[in-house]
């Protein structure tokens, strides 16, 4: 291992740390609990092992230096990192709030209309659900788990996966007439793009696989939202690549239709992501345990689905 400068009192970086954070010796003294000139006198002890001078007396406030601004810099995400660690390994501080951040079109595709089952089997628990595209750090919030869209590799974190995807082409029902040679019909139908990364990449491929290239598909509508693709898709819009999990009950009732059987493995998967520990909280593994036995419909569908149509081929990216 290799030889490293002792690092100063861990007292007086964290004395040093409120100081910097409120520019006031008197401030981080209330904060601390101690007098202020027991807070003069860490900075000192701080200063000396260090042999510079990080904040400029003046008669009614201190101002940091460069060097001390550039030290406070790392205490702040030092400190914040320490925090977040004990945080991680310390019992539910809010044992009977569930705050759950999930990918907004699963939200609202299929999630919030069974959250009532879960709420009605766990009355003692409050839960709170904020759609999101963005994947929280958890540091410095309540945030309980995440529902995500993806490959499951998030630093810092642990993915449980929660089901896997498909996905399917689909239009309106009134879009194509099954008694007349499909492909043909394709070019003159619009093509909805939707933008999310796991999508985009498909018509390309959906194209050579079709031997289409030579007969361009229409695309004047790009979508970064599943839940208004769907809606585009119910109002005659056009067709698009869907997610199997979001449409599967409007394809059984009818309301959309597969033109062609074809279908591709989506690259992004539907995964829980929390920090380790939040998985051994009570709250999160009884959720953990409902919602992948309510997401189970969403594989079976697949299979009944897959059985019903034998004729099905994947198209490989």
């Amino acid at each position: 291992m290799s030889s490293s400068r002792a690092l100063p009192p861990l007292k007086s970086l964290q004395v040093f740390r409120y100081a910097a954070q409120s520019l006031s010796f008197k401030k981080a003294a209330e904060s601390l609990f101690v007098t202020q000139a027991a807070v003069s006198q860490q900075i000192k002890t701080l200063e000396q092992a260090l042999s510079v001078e990080l904040f400029e007396r003046h008669t009614r406030q201190v101002v940091l230096t460069s060097e001390g601004q550039y030290l406070f810099e790392y205490v702040e995400k030092a400190f914040g990192l320490l925090e977040e660690g004990v945080k991680g390994i310390t019992e539910d501080p809010n044992p009977n709030t569930l705050v759950i951040s999930s990918v907004p079109s699963f939200s609202s595709r299929w999630l919030v209309s069974r959250l009532g089952g879960f709420q009605s089997q766990e009355p003692e628990i409050n839960l709170r659900l904020s759609p999101s595209i963005n994947l929280s750090t958890f540091a410095d919030s309540d945030l309980d788990l995440c529902i995500r869209l993806g490959r499951g590799d998030y630093a810092g974190l642990t993915s449980q996966l929660l089901f896997r995807e498909h996905l399917v082409l689909v239009c309106h029902p009134s879009m194509i007439k099954l008694d007349e040679p499909i492909k043909a019909q394709l070019v003159n139908i619009p093509i909805i793009t939707d933008t999310g990364p796991d999508v985009r990449h498909v018509w390309p491929v959906l194209q050579r696989f079709l031997d289409l290239y030579d007969m361009p598909m229409k695309s004047h509508l790009h979508v970064a939202d599943s839940t208004s693709l769907v809606e585009a898709l119910l109002s005659c819009q056009g067709l698009a690549m869907m997610r199997y999990g979001l449409v599967y009950e409007l394809i059984e009732k009818g309301q959309l239709i597969c033109p062609l059987p074809i279908y591709m493995k989506s690259q992004y998967d539907f995964y829980l992501v929390a920090p380790a520990p939040h998985f051994k909280y009570q709250k999160v593994m009884t959720f953990k345990r409902w919602i992948e036995a309510e997401v189970k419909v969403i594989d079976l569908s697949w299979k009944a689905y897959l059985k019903n149509n034998p004729d099905m081929e994947e198209v490989r990216v």
